[in-house]
């Protein structure tokens, strides 16, 4: 079965970007006859905790577009000892390095602004390390070996990416991304991943861990991001990008404006926009959010919201 999954972080409101990804991932996976689970990546604390209200919001918004989820809400906040277990089954090293360290030792970063390790704390001495732990905590790197690893996305085709000895648990204690996304796909039984084109660098890098974890790694669609103008990555700068900016119009509207990017026409259900499936290629594009309009990418036609 087809199993998709949406994972916002209650840290911020959902804007157009977002509720356009979650749209794409809702469709392929009720056209596929799956299911679309929910899960909410809140293990940054302190910023959930600034973002009161947040969660409830971005959960109300994807219902009133009609993209409502199979199943409970799955918090990370609530399975901190499943990553505890996943970080004991694997080959890992202290790290001491600060970020300006890595920056400077490192490649140049990938589009999505990560910088591969290089590896300097791998082959430490314990003296070495002991004399570490006096100036600063450790952070938990994964000894990927030098592997690499292919992933198929379904518009990126085949993509191969060099695996470096990325985190798991940061300096501050707090798991990472990279392996709480990871152990909660195979638990959640995720088989298909929708989310923005910036992740798709990450891929290879969670598929050898589903792997080292004893997972199947899921099959990829990174959706292209929405724009402002200038294309940059949509902000709050960039005016009503959300759906209370919006308020003078409909979620059916709304709809209708993001479904019309994604080479659907504009659908004012989600039943019309899944009759109206599998549209063209719009549908994995980006889109520019221009002057109240959201343009796709590959498209002439602009839907107006003035």
């Amino acid at each position: 079965m087809h199993v998709d999954r949406y994972a916002p972080s209650p840290t911020s409101d959902l804007h157009l970007g977002n509720l356009r990804t979650a749209l794409a991932g809702w469709l392929l996976a009720k056209a596929a006859g799956g299911q679309w689970l929910m899960r909410v990546e809140d293990l940054d604390t302190a910023r959930v905790r600034a973002a009161e209200g947040v969660e409830e919001r971005q959960l109300a918004d994807l219902h009133s577009l009609g993209l409502d989820w199979d199943g409970g809400v799955v918090r990370q906040s609530e399975r901190l000892a499943a990553y505890r277990d996943a970080v004991a089954r694997l080959q890992t090293y202290e790290c001491y390095c600060t970020r300006r360290e890595i920056a400077e030792a490192a490649s140049a970063p990938h589009g999505d602004g990560y910088r591969p390790y290089p590896g300097t704390c791998r082959d430490m001495t314990e003296a070495q390390r002991a004399a570490k732990r006096a100036t600063r905590p450790a952070a938990l790197r994964v000894d990927a070996g030098g592997a690499s690893c292919t992933v198929l996305d379904a518009h990126a085709g085949e993509v191969t990416g060099n695996v470096d000895d990325f985190v798991l648990v940061r300096g501050d204690g707090q798991y990472a991304y990279n392996l709480a996304v990871v152990v909660d796909d195979i638990a959640m039984g995720v088989t298909h991943v929708t989310r923005g084109a910036d992740l798709l660098s990450s891929a290879p890098r969670q598929a050898w861990l589903t792997r080292a974890l004893g997972g199947t790694p899921a099959a990829y669609a990174h959706i292209g991001l929405v724009t402002n103008a200038r294309g940059e990555r949509l902000a709050k700068r960039d005016g009503s990008v959300t759906l209370g900016d919006l308020f003078t119009r409909t979620s059916a509207d709304v709809l209708a404006m993001l479904t019309a990017s994604l080479g659907l026409g504009p659908c004012r259900t989600t039943e019309e926009a899944l009759g109206a499936m599998p549209g063209d290629q719009r549908f994995f594009s980006g889109a520019v959010w221009d002057g109240g309009q959201l343009v796709a990418v590959s498209a002439t036609s602009r839907m107006s919201m003035t």
